[in-house]
């Protein structure tokens, strides 16, 4: 199965995403991203560290880098409604914190709002379009706030 439209033809607007870099260290950034996403209304109930992970199972050697896996239950649940339930495979919603020197991180996330309207997931579009434009605020939000 192809996809409906080819990867090229998209920018960073069109799946939501966002990036930015913090001077500090890798655990502070942690912290740091994981408490102004709780300020913007996401919580955090997963969290894990996929180079922790490889560097154990595969002695991957990979430097920092934590997934922070933000959700707000209110968007959350209008998602599901409006997909049908089928944008829970993508949840939740990640914040990446990627050391690419040390005390230097990258921050980035994609909008998974956006990927499931890409994807085609959403059964009621009106709907959908309310939980794009509310997400991507508190997005913004969150990397307004990383970037000042």
């Amino acid at each position: 199965m192809a996809i409906p439209f080819h990867p090229d033809d998209l920018d960073g607007d069109d799946f939501g995403e966002k990036r930015t870099t913090l001077e500090m260290d890798h655990e502070e950034a942690i912290e740091h991203v994981r408490e102004v996403c709780l300020d913007a209304g996401f919580g955090v109930p997963v969290e894990f560290s996929p180079a922790d992970l490889l560097n154990e199972k595969v002695d991957a050697d990979r430097d920092p880098y934590y997934v922070l896996g933000a959700c707000n239950p209110a968007v959350a649940d209008r998602a599901l409604d409006a997909t049908d339930g089928r944008i829970g495979s993508l949840f939740p919603c990640n914040m990446v914190i990627e050391e690419v020197d040390p005390g230097t991180q990258a921050v980035h996330h994609v909008s998974i709002m956006k990927i499931a309207r890409l994807l085609g997931l959403p059964s009621d579009d009106a709907a959908m379009d309310e939980i794009v434009a509310d997400t991507g605020e508190m997005v913004e939000a969150v990397f307004e706030r990383l970037d000042g």
